[in-house]
């Protein structure tokens, strides 16, 4: 089980931002996400703590 791995955060010309994740974390049978093309997430942190979180879009939102 690969629970944790080393992804990347990088800003493209364009200026959207894009994170990636190691194939082996998306991949693995135990990662929260279930994902055949893309998906929508929330994204967020709070002020002052090194942390981003990453949750599934709830579609009533």
């Amino acid at each position: 089980m690969v629970s944790e791995g080393k992804g990347r955060l990088f800003r493209r010309r364009d200026g959207k931002y894009l994170i990636y994740l190691p194939k082996d974390l998306a991949e693995d049978s135990m990662f929260p996400f279930k994902v055949v093309d893309s998906t929508f997430v929330k994204v967020s942190f709070k002020l002052g703590d090194s942390k981003l979180f990453v949750d599934k879009w709830a579609s009533s939102e």
